[in-house]
């Protein structure tokens, strides 16, 4: 059994297929990491950056090799996967930053004190890694979501092993990059096995429930991504499932926001939306605007251009999802945009319901239709929307378009907008996710499995970690990060108090 490739231009195979990975090997593989992990966990987080900080370094070097593969896998396009690259090394390099300045271990101390109610022991609390991750690759990111992505990336950085499955839209691609990683890995004196990866669905399953496998990380379909939560959560021991499922983005332009640059705002959007044929997981699928707008927004899309999707599956998706919404009664379409007529290629589309309909038929109209499709709810006055937004399915992004006069009005729809998304944009537009400390890319469910992380940013590092709590120790046989003179030198909240002290 093989993972065959293929050019979603064509439809055409490309590459050399993949075999499919036993449940054996994956058991080696499993295996394999968790003893590396004992090894790995113990090393400095010094010496952990510079070791990640070697893999971006190799990523860069072999660029022109892995960007060809998945532009002929993806079809996504030699400018984008550029890019993409560099923020999926970018990534391995924050990290590094993240290891050597401490305080993602959130080293607590409290001094004892005989004299209080209840008395109060030495306590001293630090987070410690896992063991090793499971990372599911995302289809429409084959590199910063992938195989040396933010979640490899985050686990490796955190102490833990990772294996990774492979996403069977971009076979060659993970081979390759995986080979690049493993190198870089050995090269730099990291444990054998520390990084693993396997192909085929099955495998991704036997990888969930292999018992040495302590969490899983998660980009893709809500309907998959659940699947995998359910087995993660029905073992005989549950784990952590960190999935990165659907999301509609919601936007909002206010009145005097659309009255004032009605043409400025439908380019923005329509480029948002069409970016990546639509691909992204933060693509506006749903705009909620004055009537006035419409036309504006209508030509804009018109003069769009489609693309070919990921794969076949998603291109079928796509058309079916999108010709039932145009065939029922509830929405009406607006315009299309033009579209390559060869392989998985599709058009954008754009539709438009009143408020009323919409709100009477929200659970319908919230359905995701991943690519380039958008839904322009209209309102004649905004206070209606402040009833509407808070029942939206869980999101990734909310967006508030408005002019300096209205910006009360915005601030009462970011409250309510806050309630259902996990990153607010104001007068911008939510494609574009920054690898930065500050960055939360999460929100309620379905966006995510998990509000409370983020899969982008230095803080996605705590998915792969635990608090344990050392009572009455020594201080020389506490990790180094909770001794008495501080001698990594890293912020930590002593008696109440935070600093590096």
């Amino acid at each position: 059994m093989i993972v065959q490739g293929y050019n979603p231009r064509t439809g055409e195979p490309i590459g050399e297929p993949v075999a499919k990975t036993t449940d054996s090997e994956v058991d080696a593989v499993v295996s394999a990491a968790a003893t590396a992990f004992e090894t790995w966990s113990a090393v400095p987080a010094a010496d952990r950056a510079a070791v990640l900080e070697a893999v971006a370094d190799a990523l860069d070097a072999e660029s022109d090799l892995l960007i060809a593969t998945a532009d002929g896998e993806t079809a996504l396009g030699v400018p984008r996967l550029t890019t993409e690259l560099k923020r999926t090394t970018n990534q391995l390099r924050l990290f590094g930053e993240v290891l050597r300045e401490g305080s993602y271990v959130e080293a607590t101390i409290d001094s004892p004190n005989p004299d209080i109610i209840p008395p109060r022991p030495n306590l001293r609390r630090v987070l410690r890694p896992l063991g090793t991750v499971a990372v599911f690759s995302a289809s429409n990111f084959p590199f910063a979501f992938s195989v040396a992505g933010g979640d490899t990336a985050s686990a490796l950085a955190s102490g833990c092993a990772v294996v990774v499955k492979s996403h069977s839209a971009h076979p060659g691609t993970s081979r390759e990059t995986a080979r690049v990683v493993t190198a870089a890995l050995s090269a730099a004196g990291a444990p054998d096995g520390l990084f693993g990866i396997v192909y085929g669905t099955h495998a991704g399953v036997a990888l969930i429930q292999h018992p040495r496998t302590r969490a899983v990380g998660f980009t893709g379909s809500t309907g998959g991504g659940r699947a995998l939560f359910d087995i993660a959560q029905g073992r005989p021991d549950p784990i952590p499932f960190y999935g990165e499922l659907g999301s509609v983005n919601p936007a909002v332009v206010l009145p005097d926001a659309a009255a004032a640059r009605p043409e400025e705002l439908a380019a923005a959007f329509a480029q948002s939306l069409t970016m990546g044929v639509g691909q992204f997981c933060t693509n506006p699928g749903l705009l909620f605007a004055p009537a006035s707008l419409v036309p504006a927004l209508g030509n804009a899309v018109a003069a769009s251009h489609g693309g070919a999707m990921l794969n076949e599956r998603m291109c079928d998706a796509y058309r079916s999802s999108t010709d039932a919404l145009a065939a029922g009664d509830l929405v009406t379409e607006v315009s299309s945009g033009d579209k390559p007529a060869d392989g998985w290629s599709v058009a954008p589309r754009l539709f438009t319901v009143p408020l009323a309909v919409f709100a009477d038929n929200l659970e319908k109209l919230t359905e995701e239709h991943f690519g380039p499709a958008g839904l322009v709810v209209t309102y004649d006055d905004p206070a209606d929307l402040l009833a509407v937004l808070p029942e939206l399915p869980g999101t990734l992004t909310g967006t508030v378009h408005a002019d300096p006069s209205e910006h009360e009005l915005a601030g009462r729809v970011a409250e309510v907008l806050r309630r259902v998304a996990g990153r607010l944009v104001f007068n911008g537009w939510p494609t574009g996710v920054a690898v930065a400390w500050a960055m939360h890319h999460g929100g309620p469910w379905p966006s995510t499995t998990n509000p409370l992380h983020t899969s982008v940013g230095a803080t996605s590092i705590r998915r792969w970690l635990a608090p344990v709590t050392y009572q009455s120790w020594p201080d020389d046989l506490l990790p180094a990060e909770l001794r008495d003179n501080n001698p990594l030198g890293i912020p930590r909240r002593v008696d109440g108090v935070l600093g590096t002290h």
